[in-house]
């Protein structure tokens, strides 16, 4: 396997894993209650990675570290538990699945990235691929939810931009970066979270055992390989992982819950997951010819003398 192959691998596992949020979601915790979810979820994530790492932000880290962490999880959540509550959740996933297409507009703004062709295309065939999987007949359509979808999409894609364009502070891991962003998000859903949904509910074990899932597997560890991956791989590359959720949350689904599958959804499926890899292909350069080669290796020789013979430390 190759680095890349490697860290694409590594990056896929937190689609994956926010695929099962739906269910824990569900089965594990109290109902009615996504804000405080989403605060559990970032919160006490962001709190360990920080006193794991022992490292805070200086100087204009404090703003990009609290920016990045409204756009990729304070703005986030609300927006996308708004989303969820006022649209189908198939409607709502199909509305989100328009990230990659932000984070084609935004790199060639912000990055310098010219999007081409292949990545439009590809980018539209993930969300057709995802809305064949999720989209039931006759849903509704609700335009503050649509907003809030949208809105939510764009929040998380204008995030994985800057945190490419910004990338971290010397001498800072991928690791501190995220505990700073959770917990600056986790931070801005705390008021917000009691504001609308009054003080916390009754926990009981399953509760507690579905939070620290969240927490931990689902959002510390997988949004540390995301911010990773955003640091090595091209921000279309990373972002046109995210259909691997809806067919991860499908599948799960299928399995735990028994929801059927039929072959519109595998269809979906297929052309979803056939975008994702064709997502991560780069084309090759072009190979030089040997002459080519020689004549730039001659070009790098005499370069090099040039040099050599401008050194002071040569002499006459």
């Amino acid at each position: 396997m190759s680095r890349k192959a490697a860290v694409v691998a590594l990056t896929a596992l937190a689609p994956i894993s926010w695929g099962s949020t739906y269910v824990v979601t569900t089965e594990l915790l109290p109902p009615d209650r996504p804000l405080f979810t989403g605060l559990m979820r970032a919160l006490p994530a962001g709190l360990l990675l920080l006193a794991l790492t022992r490292k805070l932000p200086r100087g204009a880290w404090w703003g990009k570290a609290a920016l990045l962490g409204v756009l990729n999880i304070g703005a986030f959540f609300p927006l996308l538990f708004l989303a969820a509550y006022r649209l189908p959740g198939g409607v709502a996933a199909v509305v989100g699945s328009a990230g990659p297409l932000f984070v084609v507009g935004l790199a060639a703004l912000f990055l310098g990235d010219r999007p081409t062709v292949r990545t439009l295309l590809t980018a539209i065939a993930a969300a057709f691929g995802v809305s064949l999987v999720v989209l039931k007949a006759g849903a509704a359509l609700d335009l503050v939810g649509v907003l809030a979808g949208l809105l939510s999409a764009l929040s998380m894609s204008a995030g994985t931009v800057l945190t490419k364009r910004w990338g971290r502070p010397e001498g800072v891991g991928a690791l501190a970066l995220t505990g700073w962003q959770l917990t600056a998000g986790g931070l801005v859903l705390l008021p917000v979270a009691f504001l609308l949904e009054g003080a916390p509910p009754a926990l009981d074990s399953t509760h507690l055992l579905g939070y620290a899932y969240l927490a931990l597997g689902n959002t510390a560890v997988s949004y540390f390989l995301w911010f990773r991956g955003i640091e090595r791989l091209s921000a279309s590359s990373v972002t046109l992982l995210g259909p691997l959720s809806p067919i991860t949350a499908a599948v799960i689904g299928w399995a735990a819950l028994g929801q059927a599958l039929g072959p519109v959804q595998l269809v979906g499926m297929a052309i979803a997951f056939g975008a994702t890899l064709a997502g991560q292909w780069t084309p090759k350069e072009p190979r030089r010819s040997r002459a080519a080669k020689t004549f730039g290796a001659a070009e790098d020789m005499g370069l090099n003398v040039s040099m050599d013979l401008k050194s002071p430390a040569v002499r006459p």
